[in-house]
């Protein structure tokens, strides 16, 4: 169900420790030992669940996520029903970005796309550590930029591009995050993402299923061809990943170590 008010859970113990949980979020893991581990002392692993809402636009930060097995959907709105999906983050990222801009209000609804955990870390906690930590300020500063790049690709993809292409990009996003060629995606979450009717994803899916490039079957998503649905999607796809790869590395050649 989309637009359920996020009950999350904190689990504790070795299982769910931050440490190992830190480790799988990119940005955290390109942090040098020791800034890694400070920073992970104001940290709980938290378990989200798929159509969690996890804070509303305009809203005030409670908590900022780095999101290790889960993933979340940013989602613009205009009333009620306007709505479109504009960006994923996963583990290469953050909720709570504009925390860095020294800007504490949500600009976007966040949903949880795709369960499992995510490290959380209370608007308190974060600020101090922005405070003590120059690595993390710049580690994140990249990070804002590339997430600002993602912004842009959306809307132009939106802008110019066919409801098939689109799709294509949203489920290359998604099976980056997920890591994994099989996910759960239904047409209902899938429409509101790319601020279609659900008939359009059923035609746009069934396109790409004729190339061969993916399965879907009762929500269920299979990538059976990466490359056909590469060829399927638009360039805003090969850009916004290359840009990321590059800022990564860059920010790991000033010290970080994964």
């Amino acid at each position: 169900m989309i637009e359920t008010r996020s009950t999350v859970t904190a689990e504790r113990g070795p299982s769910t420790a931050p440490g190992s949980e830190g480790l799988r979020n990119r940005l955290i893991a390109a942090l040098p030992e020791e800034e890694r581990s400070h920073l992970l002392l104001e940290c709980e692993t938290v378990q989200l669940a798929f159509g969690d809402v996890l804070i509303e636009a305009e809203e005030r930060y409670r908590y900022v996520y780095f999101p290790s097995s889960a993933f979340i959907a940013l989602v613009a709105a205009i009333g009620e029903r306007a709505r479109l999906g504009v960006g994923i983050i996963g583990d290469e990222g953050m909720l709570g970005t504009s925390l860095v801009l020294g800007v504490s209000i949500a600009p976007l609804h966040a949903w949880v796309q795709g369960a499992g955990a995510a490290l959380r870390m209370s608007v308190a906690a974060f600020r101090r550590e922005l405070a003590r930590s120059a690595t993390l300020r710049r580690h994140l500063q990249g990070y804002v930029h590339v997430f600002s790049d993602q912004l842009g690709q959306t809307a132009i993809c939106t802008r110019y591009h066919v409801v098939e292409v689109r799709l294509a990009r949203w489920l290359l996003m998604t099976r980056d995050r997920a890591h994994s060629d099989e996910f759960h995606l239904t047409h209902e979450f899938l429409a509101r993402m790319l601020g279609v009717r659900r008939v359009g994803i059923t035609k746009a899916a069934g396109l790409l299923e004729k190339r061969g490039a993916i399965d879907y079957h009762r929500g269920k998503i299979t990538v059976l061809n990466h490359a056909v649905l590469e060829q399927a999607a638009c360039r805003c796809y090969q850009l916004g990943k290359q840009m990321y790869e590059r800022t990564l590395g860059a920010l790991q050649g000033h010290g970080g170590a994964a």
